[in-house]
């Protein structure tokens, strides 16, 4: 296998554009004070980028999603315990691929 300049040249320009933007954020908050309520504001984006990425994936899936969606919430909501959402999430799937 050899490397071909141009996707050395593409790996190079991915890594200097993630590296400007992770550390452009830290590099502006350093520069700024943000207000209560940018910082309020700031507390929701995760969540709604979870979101925004994994609902669209969940309703365009199918059966199979959804069932593991809904195991994860499920068993999150009764046990507060991450692992044991994820493996019921992961089960879920796992049993309606294997009925289908």
């Amino acid at each position: 296998m050899t490397l071909d300049p141009w996707n050395l040249a593409a790996f190079v320009a991915m890594a200097v554009a993630t590296y400007a933007c992770r550390g452009g954020g830290y590099w502006l908050f350093r520069q700024i004070t943000p207000s209560p309520l940018l910082r309020a504001i700031l507390t929701y984006v995760p969540g709604t980028l979870f979101v925004s990425f994994v609902v669209p994936a969940i309703v365009q899936g199918g059966v199979q999603p959804m069932a593991g969606a809904a195991g994860t919430v499920a068993v999150m909501l009764a046990t507060r315990n991450l692992a044991l959402s994820i493996a019921a999430g992961v089960g879920a799937c796992w049993a309606v691929w294997a009925l289908a």
